[in-house]
């Protein structure tokens, strides 16, 4: 069973300003607390949606707004915060069994999410009361 007192936090990447435009990168297990097994991306999302609305057993995330703005919802089954993710140097870390909704797009936003396992559906957590269970709330 992954650890649950693990929370969620911002995490600044490096940024490194050039006249001729910035610069930021990320290592695996050192800008962040994981090796990198999967990078995606969501993107052209309709005005309105929503995505994620899960939870996953294992994989740790961290999510960048690379452009644009949107907002994440995390729930650590005691409750949920909000942030606003606007800056490309900057990350969202996700640890394991925190139920997650990303919302209010920006036109044009690109939200780049890095993984710290390979895609595995039985990794999912798709229903909100059995997410309450896993964490024993």
């Amino acid at each position: 069973m992954p650890r649950i007192e693990e929370d969620c936090r911002l995490i600044d990447l490096p940024k490194i300003r050039d006249s001729r435009g910035n610069l930021t990168f990320v290592e695996g297990g050192r800008h962040i607390p994981f090796d990198i097994r999967r990078a995606f991306w969501i993107y052209d999302v309709p005005g309105g949606e929503m995505r994620g609305r899960h939870a996953y057993r294992r994989n740790r995330e961290i999510i960048i707004a690379v452009s644009g703005s949107f907002d994440v919802e995390v729930d650590n089954g005691n409750g949920a915060t909000r942030y606003q993710l606007n800056r490309s140097y900057c990350g969202l870390y996700l640890p394991p069994l925190h139920w997650r909704s990303i919302l209010n797009f920006s036109t044009n936003s690109l939200c780049l999410i890095l993984a710290s396992e390979k895609y595995d559906v039985t990794d999912y957590v798709r229903d909100y009361e059995e997410f309450c269970r896993i964490r024993g709330k």
